[in-house]
């Protein structure tokens, strides 16, 4: 059966998750127009949609799997689980009002709040014990208090450099850490979604890893296999000079310039680094 995905159309999250898409093997459209595409050789069909609705077709079972932010399920209220982490598309909420006015969640307390997120924020308050008023406004919502509309909003902060051209600073605990997300309809698994997950896991292994290959005498491998053990243990081949071998190891790529310099330092010779596009593991 015909694995139905569904993709982010526009916005922060389209392009990354197209990338990833197409990493792990998959066709994907070359013109934003098309609504739908089937990748016969994958057996897959996949539909770009509003990210803010993807989540309403996996939980309501029209759509089998989706890619779209944590912010955006729990704001929609349906019937879908998160099932991986992505890794793109990160973002943090936070309330935010006149610098210097507000402090603490307890300042909330009777406010008029705006948000594009109201499923998020009204859950925060609830969990909290902070009775306020929410009201949604679609776009920016900085110009709000200005306007009147509101005491204090609730929105995506990056640099902050648009709150404070608003006149407005941060305050209180984060409401919540986004990203992208892999979704599924809540409690169901696809037949074919675990090669699916396989994949796009894969790729996210990939980018956060590189192949290390570097030769090194024998009476100095104990100390650079604990420098480097490896994601599932070094690969050690005999190398034609008498007394060397040959390693090949997978290590996190944060840190590993730093790695080659502690394996030159012990007697490690011709290190290299290459890239990895994809992996099973």
């Amino acid at each position: 059966m015909t694995l139905r995905i569904a993709v982010p159309n526009k916005g922060a999250l389209s392009q990354a998750a197209t990338d990833i898409l197409r990493e792990s093997g998959y066709r994907q459209r070359s013109d934003s127009k098309e609504l739908a595409l089937v990748d016969t050789e994958n057996d897959v069909e996949f539909f770009y949609l509003r990210p803010r609705d993807i989540a309403l077709y996996v939980g309501e079972g029209t759509l089998d799997v989706g890619i779209t932010g944590r912010d955006l399920l729990l704001d929609s209220g349906a019937k879908a689980d998160e099932v991986m982490n992505l890794g793109f598309g990160r973002s943090r909420f936070h309330f935010a009002g006149p610098a210097g006015r507000y402090s603490s969640l307890e300042d909330l307390r009777g406010l008029r709040i705006a948000t594009s997120y109201v499923g998020v924020v009204e859950d925060y308050l609830f969990r909290h014990g902070i009775d306020a008023t929410v009201t949604r406004l679609d776009g920016a919502v900085e110009t709000s208090i200005q306007l009147g509309v509101a005491d204090v909003i609730a929105d995506v902060v990056e640099t902050g450099s648009t709150l404070r051209a608003a006149g407005l600073a941060t305050f209180g605990e984060v409401i919540l850490d986004s990203q992208a997300v892999l979704i599924t309809r809540g409690g169901e698994v696809p037949d074919d979604f675990e090669i699916f997950r396989r994949r796009l896991e894969g790729v996210l292994v990939a980018r956060s890893y590189v192949m290390m290959d570097y030769d090194i005498e024998e009476a100095h491998l104990d100390a650079a296999t604990t420098l480097a053990p490896g994601r599932e243990g070094p690969t050690i081949s005999p190398l034609g000079k008498a007394g060397w071998v040959a390693v090949r190891v997978m290590v996190p790529r944060a840190g590993s310039q730093r790695l080659m310099d502690d394996l030159y330092s012990i007697g490690a010779r011709a290190i290299l680094l290459t890239d990895i596009h994809a992996c099973r593991l």
